[in-house]
């Protein structure tokens, strides 16, 4: 299974496009098959001077308001137009969150494939539909979300005719805990609601990625940064270009272990099974015509000959032939007791 990887650079390019490009260069050289940014305008999508979030203040201080902080990580629509063609031309798929309408509509005239909803506008009806009519594929985020308001987003977006949705689990806060994440929600939507599902990873390190990649997400989302010593209120909770390429590696190789499920020995696997399975061999030397006796036999590698399995029903036959100690038994040794 192929699990799609977005690298989510978000706003960790602090505004600069030569800083979102060299995001692109990283997350193409970590092999990733998308880069998301966010779109959005500060006047559009939150009220001037309320405070800013409790992990925002912790990253940036507490002096700006939420607004003042966003307004200076805008992305007007050309550099977009720019991201989208440099995206192009390094073999990943842009991306971008729309937090309102008109950004989705924006999104749409790039020519994005694949439109992903944050979890935070879950319960924005409006923009849920606006963006589904679009017919575009949806992801969409989950963190903060109880199973109902959930099920109420997919009812909205079906609504609109289009079922092309990929949900995901996620836990909405900078650097999530480990104790928080409940991997296994992932699970119980998919289970749920017969979607694909994937997961939004905001811990430190790699490792839940890589365990939501085993049990089956089909997109895993990672924030990443430069430098996770810059400024910015997300670059704390981010991962750096070394990292994100393990990541990557290590979500390839699960998803290459997974396999069909049918329980069977790979092929690399025959030549040691007959090597460390064990076969019937003579303890001692039988002559022709001889009656076997268990005494006779013991059990020993390889397994080229008769399985262990047989021993009992070995044993009362006749040896077609002599029989030197300590040799695989083969059928060919043995006249059958038809009245065994």
């Amino acid at each position: 299974m192929h699990t799609l990887i977005i690298a989510e650079a978000g706003v960790n390019h602090n505004g600069s496009l030569n800083t979102a490009m060299k995001l692109i260069d990283e997350a193409a050289n970590a092999g990733c098959d998308a880069i998301k940014f966010q779109s959005f305008k500060a006047d559009n999508i939150i009220v001037r001077g309320i405070d800013k979030a409790e992990y925002q203040k912790k990253n940036t201080g507490g002096r700006e308001s939420q607004h003042d902080m966003l307004k200076k990580l805008e992305l007007d629509f050309e550099e977009h137009k720019l991201l989208f063609e440099y995206c192009k031309t390094k073999g990943i798929r842009f991306m971008s969150s729309p937090f309102d309408e008109d950004a989705a509509d924006m999104l749409e005239s790039l020519g994005v494939s694949l439109m992903k909803i944050p979890s935070g506008e879950i319960t924005n009806k409006p923009l849920l539909q606006h963006v589904a009519r679009k017919g575009i594929p949806l992801i969409l985020s989950t963190g903060m979300s109880t199973m109902g308001e959930v099920e109420e987003a997919l009812r909205w977006i079906y609504e609109t005719g289009n079922n092309d949705v990929i949900l995901l689990h996620c836990t909405s806060d900078y650097p999530a805990r480990y104790g928080d994440v409940n991997l296994r929600a992932m699970v119980t939507m998919r289970e749920a609601f017969k979607v694909r599902t994937g997961y939004s990873d905001h811990t430190e390190g790699i490792e839940v990625p890589i365990a939501a990649a085993a049990l089956g997400a089909e997109v895993i989302e990672k924030h990443f940064t430069l430098d996770r010593n810059m400024e910015g209120p997300d670059h704390k909770a981010s991962i750096e270009p070394q990292e994100l390429s393990l990541m990557v590696k290590a979500i390839r190789n699960v998803g290459e272990s997974m396999g069909n499920g049918i329980k069977r020995p790979a092929e690399a696997e025959l030549k040691t099974r007959d090597l460390v399975r064990k076969s019937i061999v003579s303890r001692c030397p039988i002559k022709k015509g001889c009656v076997i006796d268990k005494s006779m036999l013991c059990l020993k590698r390889p397994g080229t000959g008769i399985p262990p399995g047989f021993l009992d029903r070995i044993a009362g036959c006749a040896a077609s032939g002599d029989i030197e100690e300590d040799r695989v038994i083969t059928w060919k040794d043995i006249v059958w007791n038809q009245t065994r």
